[in-house]
């Protein structure tokens, strides 16, 4: 631990001796570091060439610059972890006084107490301590916020954001989606991305766990499934190689809910396998809203050898697949009410015939009037696509 570093600003010269004597020991044990300066100008040229001082012990009355004007120019560093003790004679109280309304940290009068003195350096460096702690936690604080920025926008920058994805198809079909974090980052994501001319991969994932862990464990499933997703395989045949893969990947039991589609863009046609994700809708071109099985499959990332099955499903021209993360579904407001799947049904009841923007735009609109004042709990996540013809 470094020394307290003191700088004793007084005209009298047997101050010094006085000084060294009577806290020998601490200067010894490496405790307290003095420095000794005259006057307030000596003192000031001291304090610009060395930033580390953390007490000064000024007398008031001194020549060339006396000891309330060297208080203002320290107030002026706007150093808050360097504090001023303030000496003057014993009936001066008017410039006492005014050394502390100007900001000095505690005063001393002559002939010093020495034994008071000590109790007053000590208490002033106890504070010096606590405000150089606030100082350094204030900075972490903000080197993380500046981490958590730079995190999220490359988080953002992962996902697909260019819309309409697939211009070349925009005839055949209409495709959307947003990730809106409950924090700086979240474990939530989409992908789509184009397997060959007529199949399109679609993705949704919910990463266990909130913030800069799961946004890690977030890219990697991401990258995994994507990489593997290319490969053109079966969509229970894809998680069940994306699982294998995580579980060397997953720590502290993390896991990743996924629900994984291959859409034939010629025909509709629509092969999944669901781990462990929430069942997704189809919004029919008559208005009927139509959930997919609930998932049989396993959770990514926590057991491996595990097969993952397919199912199948059809979008006829004007039906919409929506795929959502549970922070739309178990949304809650000041009453600690969840959203709840009756709503959202009842929702994309009225928005069926509605573009894919739109549907999300609504479902994402009843969520956050629902919730109100409540703070969001979970990241929402919400991907649509459109068959138009």
């Amino acid at each position: 631990m470094k020394p307290a570093k003191i700088l004793s600003v007084d005209d009298e010269a047997d101050l010094e001796s006085l000084l060294t004597q009577f806290f020998r020991r601490k200067i010894r044990k490496g405790e307290y570091e003095f420095h000794f300066a005259h006057n307030g100008l000596e003192a000031l040229t001291m304090l610009l060439k060395e930033k580390d001082f953390d007490i000064i012990l000024s007398d008031i009355n001194m020549p060339e610059m006396d000891g309330l004007t060297l208080l203002a120019k320290v107030n002026e560093m706007q150093n808050p972890s360097l504090k001023c003790i303030m000496v003057s004679a014993y009936g001066d109280m008017s410039n006492i006084r005014q050394a502390m309304n100007g900001g000095a940290f505690d005063f001393a009068t002559k002939p010093i107490d020495l034994e008071d003195l000590s109790v007053t350096i000590e208490k002033a460096i106890k504070q010096i301590e606590y405000i150089k702690q606030a100082q350094e936690e204030h900075s972490q604080l903000e080197s993380l916020k500046t981490d958590l920025a730079v995190a999220s926008e490359i988080q953002h920058a992962i996902l697909p954001r260019i819309f309409p994805p697939f211009p070349e198809n925009e005839s055949q079909l209409d495709l959307a989606a947003l990730m809106t974090p409950a924090k700086d980052v979240g474990g939530d994501f989409y992908d789509f991305f184009r397997i060959d001319a007529d199949h399109i991969g679609l993705v949704m994932a919910d990463v266990s766990g909130k913030g800069v862990p799961a946004a890690i464990f977030m890219a990697v499933s991401r990258t995994l499934i994507r990489t593997v997703g290319l490969q053109g395989d079966t969509a229970g045949s894809t998680l069940t190689l994306s699982n294998e893969l995580l579980c060397r990947e997953s720590v502290d039991q993390m896991f990743v809910t996924v629900f994984y589609a291959i859409y034939t863009i010629s025909t509709g046609q629509l092969t999944y396998c669901n781990g462990g994700h929430n069942a997704p809708y189809i919004l029919r071109a008559n208005g009927r809203v139509e959930q997919l099985p609930q998932s049989t499959n396993c959770v990514l990332g926590i057991m491996p050898d595990m097969t993952y099955s397919d199912g199948e499903a059809h979008l006829a021209p004007g039906d919409t697949l929506l795929l959502y993360t549970d922070g739309v579904n178990e949304a809650f407001n000041t009453d600690f009410e969840e959203y709840g799947e009756s709503r959202m049904e009842h929702v994309l009841g009225t928005v069926y015939d509605k573009t894919c923007q739109e549907i999300i735009d609504a479902q994402l609109a009843d969520v956050r009037a629902f919730a109100g004042s409540a703070p969001q709990s979970d990241d929402i996540t919400i991907m649509a696509l459109k068959r138009r013809a």
